[in-house]
């Protein structure tokens, strides 16, 4: 596990259906490419370049979200997020500090927005 990875979790009072729908949007809306999704097992693996929205971060970023149901009237959405090098492998130094965090930020932020109120 290397210092720049993030490992966040979140739960909401909405069901999974919804969360992950909103999910995909939030990626999209963030610019990102989603390379996999599985909507049966939660779970969307997308990737982000080194500028989203206008804002250079500096480092390419791979994020795997988890969204799971662990109880009746909410979802828990996990996610990982760590930066690439060039060539899309996992970047265990030399990453910019903060990168991963940002990228988290501005998922759950793009998430929540697109909750059903």
């Amino acid at each position: 596990m290397s210092t720049f990875t993030v490992n966040d979790e979140k739960q909401y009072a909405v069901g999974s259906d919804a969360v992950y729908q909103a999910a995909l949007g939030a990626i999209e809306g963030l610019q990102g490419k989603i390379l996999k999704q599985d909507q049966g097992a939660g779970t969307v693996e997308a990737r982000f370049d080194k500028k989203i929205l206008g804002k250079v971060l500096g480092d390419r970023t791979h994020m795997n979200v988890t969204i799971t149901h662990p109880n009746d009237d909410g979802s828990a959405v996990a996610v990982e997020i760590y930066p690439l090098n060039a060539v899309g492998q996992k970047l265990m130094f030399g990453a910019r500090k903060g990168v991963s965090r940002t990228v988290a930020d501005w998922f759950y932020a793009h998430l929540e927005h697109r909750l059903p109120k």
